[in-house]
């Protein structure tokens, strides 16, 4: 069974930093995308970030809000996958929740660019709070 267990949420400053990690099980892990998405109150959920194969071909993928200042990348040995965030600003402010789909059924990380990425992906964790304070 598919398992993304998310954590490092928390309360911090504008400016500030925090890192997500989401640990996996259940599947291997360079064979699927991991993506990470955030869902505001009232708003629709988007994509913020996703690495491909477990990070195992190198390749990242961001959106344009966040480049520059989020940061994906993996543990292959703990099958982990993390997002570290600098700069944080309060609109930043959101549920984030990491995501998989395994490579052979769709590259996933290609589409989270586009409008309602997240149905590429059928394999979500339970999330993690993150505030950012003006």
């Amino acid at each position: 069974e598919v398992q993304l267990v998310e954590s490092g949420g928390g309360l911090v400053q504008a400016g500030g930093s925090l890192r997500l990690s989401c640990a996996a099980s259940g599947f291997t892990f360079d064979e699927y995308d991991i993506g990470w998405f955030r869902q505001a109150p009232g708003k629709e959920q988007e994509a913020v970030s996703c690495i491909s194969g477990g990070g195992s071909d190198g390749s990242t993928y961001y959106v344009d809000s966040v480049k520059d200042r989020f940061t994906v990348s993996s543990d292959k040995a703990k099958k982990t996958v993390y997002l570290q965030m600098n700069n944080l600003k309060p609109e930043d402010t959101a549920v984030y929740y990491c995501a998989a789909n395994p490579i052979h059924i769709v590259r996933a990380c290609t589409k989270i660019d586009r409008r309602l990425a997240y149905h590429w992906f059928g394999h979500w964790g339970q999330g993690t709070q993150v505030t950012v304070s003006s």
